[in-house]
Parts: structure tokens; C-alpha cells; sequence
């Protein structure tokens, strides 16, 4: 298994792996433990995904992907009268 996302912190660490586990890469999330035994300091490269040596160029084209994205806001438009989103 290789590193393919180093965090900056553990809760982002578990969206890059669903995202991956989503597009059939298994993922796993490490340093839990390390994060937690010294706070919640993310900055120090505990919070890592790591898949597997064969899928690492899918990996790394999804991440690349999913760092180039752009935030979309919503607008009024996608909200009904009950104030969820996409139901119209």
C-alpha cells in the first residue's frame, strides 16, 4: 500500500477514502491514534489514505479531480419552499 493523500486532518482523510471507496479503490485511513494521542494537530502528516500499489494511478487522477474542483454556492433556485435542496 502506498500514501496516495496526506490530510490535514482526520475527518478530511475519511472523505478522500469514501470518495475513493465510491469510485470501487479500496482505501484505508491512517493515524487515527497518532492524531489523537497529540490533539487534534493535523498539520504533522498523521492523517493519511492509503490504497493499494495496483490503483494508485486512478487514485491519484480522482484526487487530482477532486482538488481542482470548484465550490458551487447555492442559490435560491435550489431550494423549494421547505428549504431542502433539490426537491422541487
Amino acid at each position: 500500500m502506498q500514501i496516495v493523500f496526506r490530510a490535514h486532518e482526520i475527518i478530511e482523510a475519511h472523505i478522500v477514502a469514501g470518495m475513493l471507496q465510491a469510485h470501487d479503490i479500496p482505501a484505508h485511513v491512517g493515524g487515527h491514534y497518532l492524531q489523537g494521542a497529540i490533539g487534534d494537530i493535523g498539520t504533522m502528516g498523521f492523517a493519511n489514505v492509503f490504497v493499494a500499489d495496483e490503483d494508485m494511478p486512478r487514485a491519484e487522477q480522482l484526487l487530482k479531480d477532486y482538488q481542482a474542483a470548484e465550490i458551487v454556492e447555492p442559490t435560491a433556485a435550489d431550494w423549494d419552499e421547505t428549504g431542502l435542496q433539490g426537491v422541487k
